[in-house]
């Protein structure tokens, strides 16, 4: 998997509103605000904002209180919604699902190694909430995982 700057910004944009929201349907926050805040580009973010209002995650009201909030409770968005929300799933291959991939029978065990990172990623990516990161509190799955010396060496 490869994180887009525009799951990256998407998902820095939520971790700000949940922040300032303490997790709920609080405040508005403008899109200026947000852009500030996490150094993101203006019209790169209000494009991400329409992707995550077009999947239910963000609302935006217009006006002098207007701006952008959270459509559902934090703890209800993960992370891997977000990514799907702005960059379509988690993994693909020439732009297909893993499943809709074929190959010759040399190459077809080929299709159960990106099944197989597929379910991998859906183990972290599902179970980590954006009130989870605004609340910088990682489900133990995944710290036991960073805590590993492995996890942060590149190969």
């Amino acid at each position: 998997m490869r994180v887009t700057a525009k799951s990256d910004y998407a998902l820095r944009a939520l971790i700000e509103m949940a922040s300032r929201e303490g997790g709920s349907a609080g405040s508005a926050v403008s899109a200026e605000e947000l852009g500030r805040a996490q150094g993101i580009p203006h019209g790169f973010l209000q494009a991400i904002l329409a992707d995550l209002r077009k999947a239910g995650i963000v609302t935006s009201q217009r006006g002098p209180a207007g701006g952008w909030r959270l459509a559902r409770r934090a703890d209800e968005v993960s992370v891997a919604d977000v990514a799907r929300a702005v960059d379509g799933p988690l993994v693909s291959v020439h732009g297909l699902r893993p499943e809709a991939v074929t190959y010759n029978e040399h190459a077809e065990v080929l299709q159960h190694v990106w099944i197989a990172a597929r379910d991998s990623l859906r183990e972290v990516l599902e179970q980590v909430s954006i009130g989870q990161l605004a609340d910088r509190a990682l489900p133990e799955e995944v710290t036991v995982r960073t805590a590993r010396e492995e996890a942060w060496q590149s190969h």
